[in-house]
């Protein structure tokens, strides 16, 4: 059998990373089913509380608050007690929390309970810190790909919640949910043994980090701007994730079922392409990663933006009108095409932290994944907010286009300000400089 050394700790062998990866993978997935699920049974709550879109984006995202921040405190606990326990302890509190929601029955006790089942979404923060200390540096990015590819438990929970709903109830899909959540987190901790730095650690008797100290890196704005492209690759994601279901509906009048369907189409390649995203991120480099995600996603949203729109141009003989707009057909590829380049860019920026960061990707993987799920509670609320200011379907689209413009704004000057303090030279060479570097003259 062989074996690996991961930093300073003792070897491990192929079939411990192995287990770690696919048990944390799956634990991972169930959780991010749980997490997601107000974005099918919300829409039976809407409908039976006369919920307007302001409400039932509030009700979406709550989970996701809760989710967002308790990750900064999960992967610093995560690097202090081992992720063993930590992801083990997530998932029971979080299926206790999701059996207590059948209890409630009013719009205040679903909040409530919302509040509490979002402990699941704090999951990924545990499993991130948990995964990349069995594997060495240069297989981080595709481990972390795999493990993030949880991501799909969204698509899960929109292929199968709408069937058992029509048939059985939402209070149903959420019993349900809670039972696999519990019996994912026994079986998780008897599959798994705690990762090779914690294991060395308690064997030397060595004492923890202290939790503060754990937060120094934090003061690094680099730290910050990760977390702005997390916040759209990973935030966004989410927030359509539960979105979709209600925009279809609404935008396109059709059926719960199908617009779940739909939106796994779109939640599907924007969780399983962030392992192609992992690996990419080993072999070309996760910046040029995060250009194709950005570049593609500013052309994607700027289509998605443009609504349903009727001209009329005067003609010789008289006024001639048509119309723009974009079928479900069009809208579906266009989406699939968003949540591809999204999940890749989900793995480029967790290939940074374990790089950048390697003794504290408990707390800056804590505060990225935290600001981008902040990224999954605000937006849904600001687009049910914007459909009820403007009365325009296509304006959760146009409010990510602004957004994803800016983060690739920030990155390329950031990017050329390192680039100018590596090379100085940069800053007078400006004319054809790949002839300069050659040695050559331009003549």
């Amino acid at each position: 059998m062989s074996s690996v050394a991961v930093g300073s700790a003792a070897p491990v062998s192929s079939a411990q990373q192995q287990t770690a990866l696919w048990a944390s993978t799956f634990a991972f997935t169930v959780c991010f089913a749980v997490w997601t699920i107000f974005s099918i049974i919300g829409l039976q709550i809407k409908q039976q509380l006369g919920l307007n879109d302001t409400q039932f984006g509030l009700l979406v995202a709550t989970p996701i608050l809760t989710g967002s921040l308790i990750r900064l405190a999960l992967g610093i606990w995560t690097d202090q007690i081992g992720g063993r326990i930590v992801f083990t302890a997530v998932m029971l509190a979080a299926s206790a929390a999701t059996w207590l929601l059948t209890r409630m029955n009013t719009y205040e006790g679903y909040l409530f309970a919302a509040l509490l089942v979002g402990i699941a979404g704090g999951s990924f923060a545990v499993g991130i810190a948990y995964v990349s200390k069995w594997f060495p540096k240069e297989k981080q990015g595709t481990a972390l790909g795999i493990f993030g590819a949880g991501n799909v438990g969204a698509a899960v929970t929109k292929l199968g919640a709408p069937l058992i709903m029509v048939a059985y109830g939402w209070h149903t899909v959420a019993q349900i949910w809670a039972a696999a959540l519990a019996i994912t987190a026994v079986v998780f901790f008897l599959l798994t043994k705690d990762d090779p730095q914690h294991a060395a650690r308690r064997a030397s008797g060595a004492r923890p980090e202290p939790f503060l100290k754990q937060l120094e890196p934090l003061k690094n704005i680099q730290v910050w701007r990760f977390s702005l492209y997390y916040f759209f690759v990973f935030g966004a994601f989410v927030a359509l994730a539960l979105w979709l279901p209600r925009y279809l509906v609404g935008a396109y009048g059709l059926d719960v079922a199908t617009a779940g369907m739909i939106g796994a189409m779109y939640s599907i390649p924007a969780s399983l392409f962030r392992i192609v995203g992992g690996w990419l991120s080993d072999r070309v480099g996760a910046r040029r990663v995060m250009y194709w995600t950005f570049g593609m996603s500013v052309l994607c949203t700027f289509l998605l933006s443009y609504p349903s729109t009727t001209y009329i141009v005067q003609g010789i003989e008289g006024p001639i009108e048509f119309t723009l707009a974009m079928g479900v057909v069009p809208f579906t590829v266009l989406v699939f095409v968003l949540g591809f380049f999204m999940s890749l860019g989900k793995a480029a920026v967790y290939k940074h932290i374990p790089v950048y960061y390697p003794h504290h990707v408990g707390s800056v993987g804590g505060v990225v994944g935290m600001i981008g799920g902040l990224g999954g509670f605000l937006l849904p609320i600001a687009f049910g907010a914007l459909n009820d200011l403007t009365g325009v379907w296509t304006s959760c689209f146009m409010l990510l286009f602004v957004l994803v413009a800016t983060a690739l704004t920030w990155m390329h000057f950031a990017i050329r300000r390192m680039e100018r303090a590596h090379f100085p030279q940069i800053t007078t060479e400006t004319d054809l400089p790949e002839i300069i570097a050659a040695g050559g003259e331009a003549r």
